[in-house]
């Protein structure tokens, strides 16, 4: 048990250990009888048997398999419960229409929101647990970050529960919260302005130079900028997290509308492309 255990640590898996905890937390969720939902890191299957009460179909997901064996053998008789022996990262999501609801691993925590919210199909919906700080992080909460100011164009992020560190086993050595992230429809930019969005962004936030003012400097003359300051709210010489998404919001629109095509041009020539959420420095 004690070498099990240390495999869990190494692997980041901490599993949870009340069933009515998860129970409770199902229920408050928006999972109805019609849904298909998507299970990451099904492990011991005390969320997958919670799923199957509610949900229409239940696809839970595991890599270990020796736990995908246990899995199988243990919803042998539920019909609407379908255990894949895979990696999540390198499995292949065929539903159109589907939620998420996982305990997922914390230490490939990035690499599960990267793929999810950036390979299509995209969930409606998706309940994590997950550690505390990358979700403040993925939230954008207290303060904005690249990632969640580029994600959030298309989704919203709402940390919904706090968990103890007891309800898992083994006992984790950091806080988790319960994420959920919902898809908006429709989204706040159009399909046609998501790249030059991206690229805006990742221009913003990549810049060596602490102020907006001084990064943007090449892009927005300083009467501009001093307008968009006093227009948006936002300090003169704001660092990029001291802006809130909407203000990024408004920043982008007055570089669509505003800005020359040779001065825009200098943010869009580039083709940079999503980072991963390691590099935002998340984790």
């Amino acid at each position: 048990m004690a070498i099990k255990n240390q495999q869990q640590i190494i692997l980041g898996q901490n599993f949870l250990r009340c069933s009515n905890l998860v129970r409770s937390m199902i229920q408050a969720s928006s999972i109805e009888p019609t849904d298909t939902v998507v299970e990451i890191g099904a492990g011991r299957g005390i969320i997958t048997g919670e799923l199957a009460c509610i949900a229409r179909k239940v696809i839970a997901i595991e890599k270990d398999p020796s736990l995908a064996q246990q899995l199988r053998w243990q919803f042998r008789s539920v019909r609407n419960v379908e255990v894949i022996e895979k990696d999540f990262l390198q499995y292949r999501i065929c539903e159109r229409e589907y939620k998420v609801f996982a305990n997922i691993p914390y230490n490939i925590t990035a690499d599960i929101l990267r793929k999810l919210l950036y390979t299509a199909p995209t969930p409606k919906e998706a309940y994590l647990i997950l550690q505390k700080e990358a979700a403040e992080k993925f939230a954008g909460f207290p303060k904005e970050s690249q990632f969640s100011v580029l994600a959030k164009p298309w989704f919203s992020f709402q940390m919904v529960r706090q968990l103890r560190r007891t309800d898992f086993e083994p006992v984790p050595r950091v806080d988790s919260v319960l994420l959920c992230i919902n898809k908006r429809s429709p989204p706040l930019i159009d399909e046609g302005d998501s790249d030059s969005y991206r690229r805006f962004i990742q221009y913003g936030f990549g810049r060596w130079r602490k102020s907006l003012k001084c990064i943007f400097k090449p892009v927005f003359s300083y009467k501009q900028w001093k307008h968009l300051s006093r227009e948006l709210g936002f300090p003169l010489n704001a660092a990029p997290t001291e802006l809130n998404f909407e203000q990024w919001l408004g920043l982008f629109d007055c570089f669509q509308s505003r800005v020359p095509d040779g001065k825009r041009y200098l943010v869009l020539r580039k083709r940079i492309g999503l980072q991963t959420i390691k590099d935002y420095g998340l984790i």
